[in-house]
């Protein structure tokens, strides 16, 4: 743990728990803060050293022992785990790691998903979004791997609109559970969510299934699937691409407010 981030700690006198039980907490779910660092750190190029996203995500996790609510009913280690992603994402974005060619062709992606969406009523192919692109599947194929290190950001980096970035884990963590509101837009983005990875083709969903349930990585997931990893790499970026263009589509469309 760096000295600043000792320093923060120690300044921060509220929350629920007492200084002794925060300094308890800390080394108990330390752990949890390497683990889900050394997760991101293994989509991102190698010039992102590891040590940032730890340091990040310790911060992260002194801000969730610091400002859980147990009114709310979640569970402290599942509101931890929101609180340090949220930090090594947002840790990610300061740098900004992902060059703009790279989220600008991610962005022509998914624009071109949700067009072919709107005109077929369906989830488009793979070959209509490499015909609409006017490039040929190999170049598409190409694409995909190109843009892979957003797929790491997820739906976490769904934009209530173009001129106001509001990340989902950040709309999650700042809102009432109780609020009506509240439940109600969560069940419409569930609702989207789940019919979208109903649509998803087999292969891709069985990517999600085993990567993000089973929490497989994508050399063990080709094992399985007797593919290259690579290949693995392609399905989970082309699947997380249309789930974010569903969920950017909702948002966009709803004007969703549940903080």
């Amino acid at each position: 743990m760096t000295s600043s981030a000792v320093k923060k700690y120690q300044q921060n006198q509220t929350g629920y728990f007492t200084r002794e039980e925060k300094d308890r907490l800390v080394i108990e779910y330390a752990p949890l803060v390497k683990i889900i660092a050394s997760k991101i750190s293994s989509r991102l190029p190698p010039s992102v050293p590891i040590d940032d996203l730890i340091s990040a995500g310790i911060l992260g996790l002194m801000d969730a022992i610091d400002k859980w609510d147990p009114s709310r009913e979640t569970k402290l280690k599942t509101y931890a785990e929101f609180r340090i992603k949220g930090a090594i994402l947002d840790e990610l974005r300061a740098q900004d790691w992902v060059p703009r060619t790279v989220r600008e062709k991610t962005k022509l992606i998914e624009k071109t998903i949700r067009e072919l969406e709107q005109k077929l009523e369906r989830c488009p192919r793979d070959e209509e979004i490499a015909e609409a692109l006017n490039i040929s599947m190999d170049e598409y194929y190409d694409l995909i791997l190109d843009i892979r290190p957003v797929s790491m950001l997820s739906i976490d980096e769904a934009a209530m609109s173009d001129n106001e970035k509001k990340h989902l884990l950040n709309l999650l963590e700042a809102a009432k559970v109780n609020s009506p509101l509240f439940q109600l837009n969560m069940k419409a983005i569930k609702k989207i969510m789940t019919r979208a990875i109903e649509e998803l083709p087999e292969r891709m969903r069985f990517v999600l299934s085993l990567y993000y349930y089973e929490e497989l990585n994508f050399r063990e997931i080709a094992e399985i699937m007797n593919v290259s990893e690579s290949r693995v790499s392609q399905l989970h970026t082309n699947a997380v691409l249309r789930l974010r263009a569903k969920v950017n589509q909702f948002l966009e469309a709803s004007d969703l407010d549940i903080a």
